[in-house]
């Protein structure tokens, strides 16, 4: 039998947010796995015969401690996919995130909003190129979202505080481990229900679970048969 690790990174409490999706999504993949696919889906499950390991990492929301957190796991664990999720407040969907780019907030050190006299934005890493894209095939994930009807969508970067640091830093590791797929996926609020009216963002802890899930199952068919087909970078 085949056999497959994959780490997927969530984040601490977020100040402010009663439940952090990140951090339940990462917990849920990391103790439930992935489901396989029954009878009545359509086309061949990429985890049949597959023994796959996904472990949960969490991470502080802070610039000087996340990366090295997730680097010294991912070092540990030796995982073959990395999937870094976070929490983007302002979400309606799932966004799949496309770009990382280099450049951080100089005025955000930590989620504690502990602040640096400047506000200028500097780069993660000065002799680094601009930005990376995903390693993730997003048509496909898109695609099963679609079928399963969570509501998603493309999001051109991750902004420039936390998590997209941590995506550019994991991106620019994978330039010496071109055999780790990895990426990043911002999740919207959790609410009780489906968002009734386009004004309500967010969307049920469970749903979010199971686009986590739609993620890994379609990270681990690209894995495991690659084509350039499932990916969408512009």
């Amino acid at each position: 039998m085949d056999q497959l690790k994959l780490i997927v990174s969530g984040y601490d409490r977020y100040e402010g947010v009663e439940v952090n999706p990140s951090l339940e999504v990462a917990r849920a993949l990391a103790e439930q796995g992935v489901p396989a696919l029954s009878s009545q889906d359509a086309g061949e499950d990429p985890l049949e015969g597959l023994d796959l390991q996904i472990r949960a990492v969490t991470l502080p929301i802070s610039f000087g401690k996340a990366w090295p957190i997730l680097h010294e796991a991912i070092e540990d664990f030796q995982p073959n996919i990395v999937i870094s999720t976070g929490l983007k407040r302002s979400a309606r969907s799932i966004a799949l995130e496309r770009c990382a780019v280099n450049l951080k907030d100089a005025n955000t050190e930590s989620g504690a909003g502990q602040s640096h006299a400047s506000s200028q934005r500097v780069p993660i890493a000065p002799e680094g190129p601009a930005a990376y894209w995903t390693r993730l095939p997003l048509r496909a994930i898109l695609h099963a979202f679609a079928q399963d009807n969570i509501a998603a969508t493309l999001s051109s970067d991750a902004g420039t505080y936390v998590c997209n640091a941590v995506f550019y830093s994991l991106l620019n590791w994978t330039r010496s481990h071109p055999e780790v797929l990895a990426g990043f996926v911002s999740l919207p609020p959790v609410v009780d229900t489906v968002p009734a009216t386009e004004r309500t963002q967010g969307l049920p802890v469970q749903q979010q679970v199971r686009a986590g899930q739609d993620v890994v199952r379609e990270v681990v068919r690209y894995y495991r048969r690659p084509s350039s087909g499932d990916m969408l970078i512009a």
